[in-house]
């Protein structure tokens, strides 16, 4: 007979609050653990199952996996209840676990519906990692259903209520009958009581497929005796992503190997696919790379150089300017409408040089050219341009277009050119005033 709020255990040390559920293999209770004023889990058998004839088997293995739970919690995981207490009160032997407020997994989606699939991810990785431990430590948790699944307020799953020795049971009285468990355990579980590592990943699978669905999976039992099919996920929701779709039918294969043969080979499942690496490089290609490297580092030509760094002749422009000075003083002093006619002269030679220049190469014939093409422009005017500035524009030219277009180096000759003119023709009417 279950115990009723209020009763005592171990000589006080614990108190019954209420029945928290009741299966066909065990009871569980909320309780108090007064020393410490803590609200705790206490787990016993089913007295019921005194009289059947494995009963003492089922007890040496309740008390068997209750120590070796009790170990995993003095490395406490996260995601496992904790074990506190393993004892006997008169006949009947109990386990003491942590109580996790929140709510399970079926009440959640009861509760909200379907939930998405970015939110329920999370806790079931969480799960897959936790029942990777369990295994690790030999045990199967064998009731990984969404009634066993706590979420807590602050999202973080934990997975409670191990199903114990339960394949010592009658089946008629072991909880994959229970509505609870309905549809979420495969089918050499409950015919054959298999404690393999490929039971937790189909109940899992399988609660999963509750959550991103809202719906009860086919039984397995259906599916095999029946040749009832289990309805892709997808179908169902079509927002479901083909990988996780793909996850669930995978992990809930109706025979077991068919489904990946460890938690976590099925917990890699889940995870987004990885972007693929590059084709490798063939060695010619490699080689390549290494010698443009190489000529990195080799000194820059000359011509490369003046390029980037815009070097300006600075002392032929002043050549320039200087003997456009003295032409524009001279032409002052002769008749100065001859200014107009020098100007013309200067820009047209300095376009020659600008085209011709970049064309060519600039060579000696190149400036002969230039000369003789600027004489029809400005007659005897022309001749004293060529003679006083014509070798000075040649190279101021020539060094330009090492750094410049044809456009700008037009334009920088002109203008040294006009400047030196107007220059010159300024300063004698500045000395001149006064005669």
């Amino acid at each position: 007979m279950p115990w009723i709020a209020g009763q005592q255990l171990q000589s006080g040390k614990y108190v019954i609050e209420q029945v928290l559920g009741q299966g066909g293999f065990g009871i569980t209770y909320k309780a108090l653990h007064v020393e410490l004023n803590q609200t705790v889990v206490i787990k016993t058998p089913n007295e019921y199952l005194s009289h059947d004839p494995e009963y003492e088997k089922y007890i040496q293995r309740f008390i068997q996996e209750g120590r070796t739970l009790a170990r995993l919690s003095e490395d406490p995981h996260p995601h496992i209840v904790g074990v506190i207490d393993l004892f006997r009160e008169g006949a009947t032997h109990c386990l003491v676990m942590d109580f996790v407020e929140g709510e399970n997994l079926f009440e959640t989606v009861r509760r909200r519906g379907a939930l998405a699939e970015a939110e329920i991810l999370p806790c079931i990785r969480q799960i897959g990692e936790a029942l990777s431990v369990v295994h690790q430590a030999g045990l199967v948790h064998r009731d990984a259903h969404p009634g066993n699944i706590m979420v807590r307020r602050n999202g973080k799953a934990v997975l409670i209520d191990f199903g114990i020795a339960k394949e010592l049971l009658p089946k008629t009285l072991s909880s994959t009958g229970n509505a609870g468990n309905h549809g979420f355990a495969p089918y050499e579980q409950m015919t054959r009581g298999s404690r393999e590592p490929t039971v937790d990943v189909y109940c899992l699978a399988a609660t999963l497929y509750y959550a991103v669905t809202g719906q009860n999976p086919t039984t397995s039992l259906a599916r095999r005796v029946d040749d009832v099919p289990l309805t892709p996920p997808k179908e169902i929701i079509s927002g479901i992503s083909d990988q996780l779709n793909q996850a669930i039918l995978k992990g809930m294969a109706l025979e077991a190997k068919d489904r990946p043969q460890s938690m976590q080979a099925w917990l890699n499942m889940l995870e987004a696919p990885k972007a693929m690496p590059p084709p490798p490089v063939e060695l010619v290609h490699r080689t390549e790379v290494v010698r443009s490297k190489a000529k990195l580092l080799e000194p820059i030509p000359s011509k490369l150089r003046t390029k980037s760094s815009r070097i300006i002749p600075w002392g032929w422009l002043i050549g320039t300017l200087l003997s456009y000075l003295l032409i524009g003083y001279l032409l002052a002093a002769s008749n100065p409408p001859y200014i107009i006619w020098a100007v013309a002269a200067a820009v047209a030679v300095a376009w020659t040089v600008s085209v011709t220049g970049a064309e060519t190469g600039a060579g000696a014939e190149t400036w002969a050219g230039a000369v003789a093409w600027a004489v029809p422009w400005a007659v005897a005017v022309a001749w004293a341009v060529a003679v006083a500035g014509a070798w000075s524009w040649a190279v101021a030219g020539d060094k330009l277009l090492e750094s410049f277009s044809k456009f700008h180096t037009f334009l920088i000759l002109a203008s040294t050119s006009s400047l030196g003119l107007g220059l010159g023709w300024l300063g004698h009417r500045i000395f001149n005033t006064g005669s």
